[in-house]
């Protein structure tokens, strides 16, 4: 499955007048492609501190003080917030729990939403025009490196020639946009002066179509809305109601809209071109007339005619160069094996020297980074990040070294002085600041699991060499570069960005989606300006979308719609979801996996079916058996006690003290994660074969039993 991010080993403590609190303590997940992965916990678990370290926007008072977020071959705890900027709200977006707070209340919805469209856009061009011409010098530069085409004139000819058809292509879409973009506006127009015309309301009806008449000439286009006797003869019908002046009937007006409204409809739903294949068609034949082709026989036949004449050779002298780049990747990662496990062995066992780190750390770098192969699509993220991941790390540890000792002098001074006044009866008119030291031990882990995770990641791209397919990397490149041709031509004005606000408002099932483009946040209900906000979210038509909590504050009814929509979302948009929660039953028919989340540790993460099917770590029954359903009777189960204190983080399993199944073992030493199955893992020693076999609690077997039951 396709990788969209990694969180490896997290970190994230906070600065608190009680000390250093430890919020998050190591915890590691993969989100997928499309899939929903859903993270359950009571308050404090370290939920949402996960979120915020995801999209960065952790407090002042945080310190990450290990692990690494991957996402498109950056590590997003290091990267700088110009570097961000890019990213959050683009690719990563946010659903917040309060809604109040997530929208400025005296700026009306539109603006709210379409400012971020129309900077975005802008950037967004100029990035992808950047990632085409280097992906394509690159592919170029590797197939005449492979030397299968003595021909160097040859290759930058067919490289010129893919370039070229690009542009043509590019060309032909632009104008699509532009047309495609009116017609959108023209829709909503259309309707909006039809209803205020159907309602008697009163408005300029003469000015209103003539900004109709406008925009439905600027939808003209041979793939939009077609210049023809039909619609141009619409047009004229218009203008001469238009030339009534004040005098315009609205049965007149509705007369001549009705059948405009028709025509663009119809234009909205048409299939649209393939702009690639049609670019190098007209490229070939400039002049050709394909216009009168119904949409899917052009597309066919550009698609046959590319193949035949174009294509096919070119995917074959690409594939030479895919090969060659791949292989020189392996042979160098090869080579640096045995690097990183000198390198491995230093900072597991030796004395470490600041200067030797960073010359290990310098070194490896340096080979890692020749060894990435630059062609692929997929940036492995563990490649890309390793010299900053591995010399941040060293960072860390050079200062806890340099900086503890301070730091306990510091404290044990200002102690002794605190405990002098109070000593006297005396109360300080000042805060005893707690200490900050940088636990030594675990910097020297992190260090080691950085170089531990890429010598495993190159084990097994060694290993999958031989099943590697040069002909769909050559498929995916192409695709990579039609992708990024498309974006640098999207165009995105006010209007534009108007137009596709009010779609995407429709589109989170708000009624009169115009009318409350219009309105302030504060004149909505609490389950509208949710989906106001998912609507904002979805603006950028992110790759993950982080939904922390967004139902809590709804009546079950509203929580109902909200998680409905986000489900169609999700299916329509192909998109990766984080949803987090404090309740089970939300996230039942939603996730596809479940991490389920304790003091700052995942204690239990697997599939749906898994988590609530057979559940095996003591915490997850608990709130399992908290959970209400339709055939609750009894006494529901509660979770007896509190959520410890990370100020102290306990010295075995952080819920041993609330769990009745707790073991001696438990409250001594940390249970790691023993494997299920390979897609079920938990963090309990009931799961150790020396283990006292402890079944699951009655109220949780009786569930399970009457939902199979019910599935049967």
């Amino acid at each position: 499955m396709d990788k969209r991010l990694e969180v490896k080993n997290l970190q994230i403590s906070f600065r608190t007048q009680g000390g250093i609190l430890k919020a998050v303590r190591n915890i590691s997940f993969d989100l997928y492609k499309g899939e929903t992965l859903a993270i359950v916990g009571e308050s404090g678990s370290g939920k949402s501190v996960t979120s915020k370290a995801i999209m960065g926007i952790l407090a002042g008072n945080s310190i990450v003080e290990g692990g690494e977020i991957l996402y498109d071959g950056q590590d997003l705890l290091k990267i700088s917030e110009e570097d961000f900027h890019k990213l959050r709200g683009d690719k990563i977006a946010m659903v917040f729990q309060n809604t109040l707070s997530s929208l400025n209340q005296i700026m009306r919805i539109g603006p709210q939403m379409t400012e971020a469209m129309i900077l975005k856009a802008k950037t967004g061009r100029k990035n992808a025009k950047n990632e085409f011409n280097s992906k394509l010098k690159l592919l170029s530069q590797n197939i005449i490196a492979a030397k299968v085409i003595d021909n160097k004139a040859s290759v930058e000819e067919k490289i010129k020639v893919f370039d070229s058809f690009c542009i043509s292509a590019t060309k032909v879409e632009r104008e699509f946009n532009e047309a495609y973009g009116n017609a959108i506006q023209l829709e909503m127009d259309i309707n909006n002066a039809l209803l205020m015309l159907k309602k008697r309301k009163e408005f300029n009806v003469a000015s209103e179509m003539k900004r109709i008449s406008k925009l439905f000439k600027l939808a003209f286009n041979p793939y939009v809305i077609v210049s023809d006797d039909t619609t141009v003869g619409y047009l004229s019908e218009l203008k001469s109601v238009i030339a009534n002046g004040k005098k315009i009937s609205p049965e007149e007006a509705i007369a001549a809209l009705t059948p405009m409204g028709e025509v663009v409809k119809e234009a909205l739903n048409k299939e649209k071109p393939n702009f690639f294949t049609l670019g190098y068609y007209m490229m070939a034949n400039p002049g050709a007339d394909i216009y009168s082709m119904p949409v899917s026989e052009m597309n066919k036949m550009t698609r046959e005619y590319l193949d035949d004449n174009f294509m096919n050779d070119f995917i074959s002298m690409a594939d030479d160069g895919v090969a060659y780049s791949h292989r020189n990747s392996i042979a160098k990662k090869q080579a640096c094996l045995d690097d990183l496990k000198s390198a491995l062995e230093y900072f597991r066992t030796a004395e470490l020297n600041e200067k030797k780190c960073h010359g290990y750390a310098k070194n490896l770098a340096v080979k890692v980074e020749a060894a990435i192969d630059h062609l692929s699509v997929k940036k492995e993220s563990v490649e890309y990040v390793f010299r900053s991941a591995l010399e941040s790390s060293i960072n860390v540890y050079f200062k806890g070294v340099k900086n503890n000792p301070i730091e306990e002098k510091k404290y044990l001074k200002n102690k002794a002085k605190y405990d002098a006044i109070t000593a006297k009866g005396g109360k300080p008119d000042w805060t005893l600041t707690p200490q900050v030291v940088i636990d030594l031990d675990l910097q020297r882990d992190n260090i080691c699991k950085v170089i531990q995770n890429l010598y495993n990641h190159y084990l097994e791209d060694i290993e999958n060499d031989l099943h590697f397919d040069a002909k769909a990397h050559v498929v995916e490149i192409i695709d990579f570069l039609k992708e990024q041709a498309s974006k640098f031509v999207v165009k995105m004005n006010k209007r534009i960005a108007k137009a596709k606000a009010i779609k995407l408002l429709e589109e989170v099932g708000i009624p009169e989606p115009a009318v409350r483009f219009k309105q302030y946040p504060f004149e909505l209900s609490g389950g509208m300006r949710q989906r106001v906000v998912i609507a904002i979210a979805l603006a950028a038509d992110p790759d993950i979308l982080i939904c922390d909590e967004p139902t809590t504050a709804l009546d079950v009814t509203i929580q109902a719609q909200i998680l409905e929509l986000i489900n169609e979302i999700k299916e329509k948009r192909k998109l990766s979801i984080i949803f987090i929660t404090h309740n089970m039953g939300v996230v039942a028919n939603m996730a596809d996996r479940i991490a389920v989340m304790y003091a700052g540790k995942i204690v239990e993460h697997g599939t749906s079916e898994e988590i609530f099917y057979s559940p095996v770590h003591p915490y997850t029954w608990a709130l399992l058996s908290s959970m209400p359903d339709l055939h609750t009777t009894g006494k529901m189960d509660s979770i007896p006690g509190t959520p410890p204190d990370l100020h102290y983080p306990p010295k075995g399993d952080a819920f041993a003290p609330r769990n009745k199944y707790a073991l001696d073992i438990d409250f001594e030493l940390e249970p790691p994660l023993f494997e299920v199955t390979p897609t079920h893992y938990a963090a309990t020693w009931l799961l150790h074969p020396n283990a006292p076999k402890v079944e699951m609690p009655r109220i949780i077997q009786d569930r399970i039993e009457r939902m199979k039951k019910e599935r049967a």
